[in-house]
């Protein structure tokens, strides 16, 4: 079971290309099963939520918002590490902006 705020190295699948590639996710919720998750990046051009290597990241990354997609327990290959209530509840507010 996967919990929100937990950062996996999962296979993803890109949406442009049938090419399959480990990354890190940030882990939104599981349910059945099915895990959705934002991907994560170390293009620090992109926007999002900031990442640091003190929080546990390997690099400097960015947390993508605007890049979600479910995946299956199968994918995740392990769990990395887990981002700070204060990042989360970040995250949760930067979710409720863009919903509104």
């Amino acid at each position: 079971m996967h919990n929100f705020g937990e950062v996996v190295l999962a296979n993803v699948q890109y949406t442009d290309t049938s090419e399959i590639k480990k990354r890190p996710a940030l882990v939104l919720f599981e349910e059945q099963g099915n895990i959705v998750v934002a991907g994560i990046t170390s293009n620090l051009r992109m926007k999002g939520v900031v990442l640091t290597k003190k929080e546990g990241a390997i690099k400097e990354s960015i947390i993508k918002l605007n890049y979600l997609f479910t995946i299956s327990e199968k994918m995740v290959e392990r769990t990395l590490f887990s981002i700070s209530n204060k990042k989360r509840s970040l995250i949760k507010g930067e979710f409720l902006k863009k919903l509104s």
